[in-house]
């Protein structure tokens, strides 16, 4: 993992970088108005971002906290830095932040066709929990629910 890296929770004023990614990694992107959404009016979200030495955002992770329950809602990194490890740690981070708050379990949605993001997932011990069937609207892929429970 890149050491010139560092995360941070997220805030309005990161919207417009967190967009780029966003577009960049999904075939179904979140608007700029979800994304306000989720960061002035949503009071269960959490959103990280992962910024590199000259302070831009490579990646970014969002979740729900809910009760004892932590969801991940999104996570993706730029083209130019993955398999340098940023996606593993703003999960690691996540998981972090989910713990500080209280949460024993997380859980998230991946893509069953994504099976770099799933061992990504299996090696920070999350567990295959069901499928949920036509979950993906742009082509009714299937989405792997995968959870872990924290000890």
């Amino acid at each position: 993992m890149s050491e010139s890296v560092s995360y941070r929770k997220m805030t309005v004023a990161d919207i417009d970088g967190v967009l780029k990614i966003e577009q960049e990694a999904f075939s179904l992107p979140w608007t700029r108005d979800a994304f306000v959404q989720e960061m002035t009016t949503n009071l269960h979200a959490y959103y990280l971002v992962a910024e590199d030495q000259d302070q831009q955002i490579v990646g970014f992770c969002g979740m729900w906290l809910v009760m004892d329950e932590s969801h991940i809602t999104n996570v993706a990194v730029t083209e130019q830095v993955k398999g340098q490890g940023i996606g593993e740690g703003l999960m690691r981070e996540a998981i972090r932040v989910a713990k500080e708050n209280g949460a024993v379990l997380m859980t998230l949605e991946v893509r069953v066709s994504n099976t770099i993001a799933q061992n990504l997932y299996r090696k920070l011990d999350f567990q295959n929990g069901g499928i949920r069937k036509g979950y993906y609207s742009d082509n009714l892929e299937d989405a792997l629910v995968m959870w872990v429970e924290f000890k």
